[in-house]
């Protein structure tokens, strides 16, 4: 199974941001262990705004000291780069699949729901939560009604 983590920045990177980024996540993956042991990790950014960090647990199984050290990396890239990867008072969305990606506070989030300005129908949330590749490929873009968005915010 490939494990993954998903970080959204709290806002959208520029080119130069990901490619220092990518330049990071690089040298990290290539000597990312876990008691010794070499995880097959990977990684991504998608949509200027997502990174994604994966380990192939089949190789190796992450461990908490590896997954600490994952997260002193990403808070190292907050600081270089002056962004938020933990911040998970901004919300995602797509008013529809071919739709651009907007970032809104919880609260603009939970007014545009409430005024229809959001179609519960049509529009898609990123599920951050989801923790395997198996979710990315099917559960992590969802229209707002089969998210957990849609308890929490309706």
């Amino acid at each position: 199974m490939k494990r993954v983590w998903i970080y959204q920045s709290n806002r959208f990177l520029q080119e130069e941001e990901i490619r220092r980024i990518e330049q990071i996540l690089q040298e990290f993956v290539a000597q990312w262990t876990a008691h010794g042991n070499q995880l097959a990790g990977s990684f991504e950014i998608r949509y200027g705004l997502f990174v994604l960090l994966m380990v192939d647990e089949q190789k190796a199984m992450v461990t908490g000291c590896s997954i600490d050290k994952s997260v002193h990396l990403l808070k190292k890239i907050e600081h270089e780069l002056g962004i938020s990867l933990f911040d998970r008072m901004q919300i995602a969305y797509k008013s529809s699949i071919d739709q651009p990606i907007h970032l809104v506070s919880q609260e603009d989030f939970r007014k545009l729901l409430a005024t229809g300005e959001i179609n519960l129908d049509a529009a898609i949330v990123f599920n951050n939560m989801i923790t395997s590749a198996e979710e990315l490929d099917t559960i992590w873009e969802v229209p707002i009604k089969d998210s957990w968005h849609a308890r929490v915010f309706l």
